[in-house]
Parts: C-alpha cells; structure tokens; sequence
C-alpha cells in the first residue's frame, strides 16, 4: 500500500513555471514507477509523463520539452517541474505509483495557468 500526497499547484501566468511534488509513504517508494496525469473540466484523465524505478521518463508530445519528471528515492518524493506553462495546461494535476498490476493515486493538486 502506498500513500501518495500532492503539492505545488497554483495560479499561474502563461510561460510562468510551477513544480509539482509527490511525496509517498507506506511502502518502499523506489521499487514503484512513478506516473503524472492530468484532467483537465470536461476531459479524460490523459498521462503526462513517467518515470521508471531506475530514474527512466518518457512525455506526452504536448509536453516534451516542457517538463521534466524528476524523483529523489531517499526523500520517497517524485517531482513535476513545468516550464513555459500555457492555458492548455489548465487542469487538476495526479500522481500515481505502479508496480505489477498495483496502481496508487494521489489526492490531485490544481494548476490553473492564466493571465
């Protein structure tokens, strides 16, 4: 079982940057792959970016260049640092941690990118 706790969402200005953080409890943190997704009013939960166990990312193509998905294994924290944010990113924002068919979701943290 994990427990996973969001932070870091806000109001923001269009190119400004937010970073999220996940930070997990109950289980050991870095056997688990680490996922951001984000669903925006009226839309599907769509992935963001991954990371791996062993510190591997991939990235949706709205957001390649943009983010980086980051994770600190001794802090049981995983990271979203979001650059050069635009109204299109506007959405709440949810961690999740899986492993073998196990999946565990944070509570979600709202970004909202507006002038």
């Amino acid at each position: 079982q994990v427990q996973l706790v969001e932070s870091g969402g806000g109001l923001v200005q269009p190119g400004g940057s937010l970073r999220l953080s996940c930070v997990a409890s109950g289980s050991i943190f870095s056997i688990y792959n680490m996922g951001w997704y984000r669903q925006a009013p009226g839309k599907q939960r769509e992935l963001v970016a991954t990371i791996t166990s062993g510190g591997s990312t991939n990235y949706a193509d709205s957001v390649k260049g943009r983010f980086t998905s980051s994770r600190d294994n001794a802090r049981n924290t995983a990271w979203l640092q979001m650059n050069s944010l635009k109204a299109e990113d506007t959405a709440v924002y949810y961690c999740k941690a899986f492993r073998n068919g196990y999946s565990y979701w944070g509570q979600g943290t709202q970004v909202t990118v507006s002038s």
